[in-house]
């Protein structure tokens, strides 16, 4: 496969108002809308490697800090995939308002099926990265002695006394790296740059309170539940070394596939977050997707 060249320029940056809530985002390019929606812990620099080479395809690519995440506001509210959708919608709604593809990384592209799904009239297709099956593990999904572990986990996070102690040692540089080398094949994807774009949110003042809400957060929809209702074009890419969402959890788009416009591509030694680990397999990929589906 012939690899894209790379261009990184520094994101232009701009804020919006949502129900009084500032929430930042980027966009870049002219042509055909497409909107990224980051993980878990992340934010739209997790694309930094993506929006130049996507936006020089032919394409206005848009990528947003959702609510509690990156440089947006972190309130203290019950937060769910139902919050972080109607606002993907909203935004759509102010700033795209053509169908528009979807771009997500784990739970972010749990979030694109859902607005596929739920918001047909914004979406002409989906790009899912390693796509997460929940918010976190329903209880059947865990054996009895986890389900203890996550319970009492759970209620230590949420603890008036100890949930600042318990984020405070997670967040720490260290940890974050160690984290990133378990999930990312690439070690020299696991830049500084990257270790301190995820630190950093997690200084601002509420961080704690979202880091508790969303660990603790019900799963919502499932993609079993989603992908029936579902008519637009699909690209699913995974990274098949991925620990946290395994490729054997994949199978239910690959069966999918038979009937429905999805193509699904595997994409070896890569792990939970293929768009930065392997940016110069993936760009190719999408780019190649857009044009001959024509979404």
């Amino acid at each position: 496969m012939v690899t894209q060249q790379l261009t990184l320029t520094p994101l232009e940056k701009f804020t919006w108002d949502w129900r009084g809530y500032s929430i930042q985002y980027t966009v870049a390019g002219a042509g055909k809308p497409l909107l990224l929606v980051h993980g878990f812990g992340a934010s739209l620099g997790h694309w930094r490697q993506n929006i130049p080479a996507l936006a020089e395809g032919g394409y206005r690519v848009f990528a947003i800090d959702l609510l509690g995440f990156g440089g947006s506001a972190k309130p203290s509210l019950d937060y769910s995939l139902e919050l972080w959708q109607d606002l993907l919608q909203d935004f759509w709604k102010a700033h795209i308002q053509q169908p528009t593809v979807f771009v997500g990384n784990s739970i972010g592209g749990l979030l694109c099926l859902m607005l596929l799904a739920n918001h047909p009239e914004t979406a002409a297709g989906g790009v899912l990265l390693n796509c997460a099956g929940g918010m976190n593990h329903r209880p059947d999904e865990l054996n009895p002695p986890l389900r203890l572990i996550m319970a009492a986990f759970n209620a230590l996070v949420r603890s008036p006394r100890l949930g600042g102690f318990v984020f405070n040692q997670i967040r720490q540089k260290h940890r974050i790296r160690r984290t990133l080398s378990q999930v990312y094949r690439n070690r020299e994807a696991i830049s500084d740059e990257l270790v301190d774009m995820l630190y950093a949110p997690s200084c601002d003042e509420g961080a704690q309170k979202v880091f508790a809400s969303v660990l603790t957060a019900p799963p919502g929809p499932s993609p079993a539940e989603l992908l029936p209702r579902v008519s637009q074009p699909l690209m699913v890419l995974w990274g098949a070394a991925d620990p946290w969402t395994p490729i054997a959890g994949a199978s239910i788009y690959q069966e999918f596939a038979k009937t429905h416009p999805l193509t699904f591509v595997s994409i070896p030694d890569t792990g939970h977050c293929p768009h930065d680990d392997r940016p110069e397999v993936v760009n190719p990929l999408i780019l190649k997707w857009l044009q001959e589906t024509g979404v």
